[in-house]
């Protein structure tokens, strides 16, 4: 009695594999001919100005110059075998100017007196004041001389921002 149990468990569990592993085809098939039939277009960049930055946004894509860059943070990891390095970078375009948080390969690229243009950049919060950061998602783009002039009076990661709570009522 109990081996016939067992087998009948045992065919239960190979038919509900095999429904699972069908379904799993039919699905993946679907979405690979949905995904080439309908290619995404590809969306023009909206570039903004630093003074338009806004605490906790993302995706911004922002035309700026380095005015001076530093490292902070310069450390091996012996786990993996590499460096973690992390830079503060002074940026700024005619509106204003901001620190901008580099890691790793970045520093090598954020020389002062390049203009650069970040693809995908967000805003961080360090200690209630902003930081413009590129993460994996983003981009870093070394570009022509801009011919602008940097309003550094007005340096955004200066401004300390407090999370104030509102209750309706």
């Amino acid at each position: 009695m109990e081996n016939n149990v067992t087998d009948f468990t045992h065919q239960i569990m190979n038919y509900l594999f095999v429904l699972l592993m069908l379904h799993f085809d039919i699905f993946f098939a679907y979405s690979m001919t949905t995904r080439s039939n309908n290619p995404q277009k590809l969306r023009k960049p909206v570039f903004v100005k630093v003074d338009q930055l806004q605490p906790g946004t993302i995706g911004h894509t922002v035309i700026v110059k380095v005015l001076s860059a530093k490292t902070v943070l310069n450390r091996a990891r012996p786990d993996v075998n590499h460096k973690i390095r992390v830079g503060e970078c002074l940026v700024g375009d005619e509106t204003g100017v901001i620190v901008f948080t580099a890691r790793n390969e970045q520093i090598d690229i954020m020389k002062p007196g390049s203009t650069v243009i970040l693809r995908n950049a967000r805003i961080d919060m360090y200690k209630s004041c902003m930081r413009l950061a590129v993460d994996k998602w983003g981009r870093i783009e070394v570009t022509e001389p801009a011919d602008f002039t940097v309003k550094e009076d007005n340096n955004l990661s200066n401004v300390e921002y407090e999370l104030v709570s509102v209750v309706d009522g």
